[in-house]
């Protein structure tokens, strides 16, 4: 049950994910879609074609007719929900990918209805694969679609007026799927750019394709200082983005200042490891600025929900229900920053101006997948009665572990719906101070951890 989780199917192949886990996965997950099409597609790893056909094999034996794009990025996948093919309509898609992981990992990313697939519809398919035998001699069902040249083209349109903007753009797709429509984007564009690592290999030669670690920044980074003006970086499944300056390295938060500004009152939803600075900014201009779950399924759900503007998380995904779908996409959300620049805004200038804060970047703290949540609940109630040098706390928000509001900054404790660790982070105004309710926090972690475990 452990490849469960919470916002997708995750494991490693062929030990996790092999032949007969994976045919159960997609005869059992066909049982959830009404309607024929399920639209698949897959990332650059080497065991992704495998994973396909076995994939393919259990929906088609549970009665659906697999529409099947190839090497995709994840936002092409989901851009095929939205997509027509010759009278055929996707009622779900999978996403063959394994995202940032290392290159023996692999999974599977599934929306059902335009609506992800995750927490508890997952855990529940994970019980009932379990108890599943599968039928003999089901015929193949299997549609190629180009949803690739449809996506491209769409950007193309959607961006024509990008055409010949005068800025040197480099960018790194990390050798994953953002390697097969990005250039060619940019060249339909007619952009001046350079890539790196663009060939789709997932054995991942050249760094891990995980934008958000800096050491994995640094060729980038180089190109950039040497020959460029602005800079992008992609994951494995380019569905999360950094995005780079000759002074920022502009995390998600940040991003999603940038662009509110050509909102009209947006309504802008946040994941709780977000910036208070963020929180206040869109409020100061305006905008209904929401506090909610961290993870792309629930921050997609929430969106439709409130009928939001933009969606944002620290580590690159970016989500737009102005003009686009409402999910993540870090290459659309690459053309809306160019877009941006083309309209005159300078990018590090409107940085400067925010508030200056210290603030840490993840720290995680080792624990059980079994003491995760209580360790949380226990620091909940000891946050009832705080030691006595405990910082004054101005409010607790439990929407996602707990976000603690002191007077100068803030500090976060969350349990990972993904890995058996807890997640923290810190910020204040004041240097000295989040430094300190890092220390006062993670003594407090401590002792919960302690009694948790007694």
């Amino acid at each position: 049950m452990s490849i469960y989780r919470e916002y997708d199917i995750r494991g490693i192949v062929p030990s996790e994910l092999n032949e007969e886990t994976v045919t159960k996965i997609g005869y059992c997950l066909a049982g959830q879609v009404d309607g024929e099409y399920v639209a698949v597609g897959y990332d650059a790893r080497t065991h992704s074609p495998e994973l396909f056909g076995y994939l393919a094999a259990g929906l088609n034996a549970g009665g659906k007719t697999v529409l099947f794009m190839g090497l995709v990025p994840t936002p092409v996948n989901y851009f095929a929900n939205y997509q027509t093919f010759d009278g055929k309509d996707a009622s779900a898609s999978v996403m063959i990918t394994g995202s940032h992981n290392p290159s023996e990992y692999n999974g599977f990313k599934i929306t059902v209805g335009k609506r992800p697939f995750f927490g508890e519809q997952i855990y529940a398919l994970g019980r009932e694969i379990s108890q599943t035998a599968m039928p003999d001699n089901v015929p193949e069902k299997i549609i190629p679609i180009d949803v690739r040249a449809r996506y491209i083209d769409y950007m193309a349109e959607q961006f024509a007026h990008l055409k010949g903007l005068r800025k040197k753009i480099v960018y790194d797709c990390g050798n994953g799927a953002a390697g097969v429509v990005v250039p060619e984007i940019f060249k339909r564009l007619e952009l001046d750019t350079q890539g790196l690592y663009v060939e789709p290999d997932g054995t991942f030669p050249n760094h891990h394709p995980d934008p958000s670690i800096e050491a994995n920044l640094a060729d980038v980074k180089a190109a950039l200082e040497s020959d460029g003006d602005i800079a992008f970086a992609y994951d494995g499944d380019a569905d999360r983005i950094a995005v780079l300056t000759h002074r920022y390295n502009i995390k998600g938060d940040q991003m999603a200042l940038l662009f509110s500004l050509g909102m009209e009152k947006p309504t802008v939803i946040g994941e709780v490891k977000c910036s208070q600075v963020m929180y206040d900014e869109l409020e100061k201009r305006g905008a209904n600025a929401v506090m909610y779950k961290t993870g792309h399924s629930n921050l997609k759900v929430k969106m439709k929900e409130l009928s939001a503007d933009l969606a944002c998380e620290v580590s690159g995904h970016i989500f737009f229900a102005d003009r686009y779908f409402g999910y993540d996409d870090a290459i659309y959300a690459t053309l809306r920053i160019l877009e941006l620049v083309y309209k005159g805004i300078d990018l590090d200038a409107e940085l400067d101006a925010l508030p200056v804060t210290f603030s840490t970047e993840e720290i995680k703290v080792k624990t059980t997948e079994q003491e995760k949540f209580l360790i949380i609940d226990r620091i909940k109630e000891l946050l009832k009665n705080p030691p006595a040098d405990f910082p004054k706390i101005l409010s607790v928000i439990d929407v996602d572990g707990v976000r603690i509001n002191f007077e100068h900054g803030w500090g976060l404790v969350r349990a990972s719906n993904t890995t058996p660790v807890l997640v923290t982070r810190f910020e204040s105004t004041d240097k000295a101070l989040a430094k300190m309710y890092e220390t006062k926090i993670n003594d407090l972690i401590i002792k919960a951890k302690k009694e948790v475990t007694a």
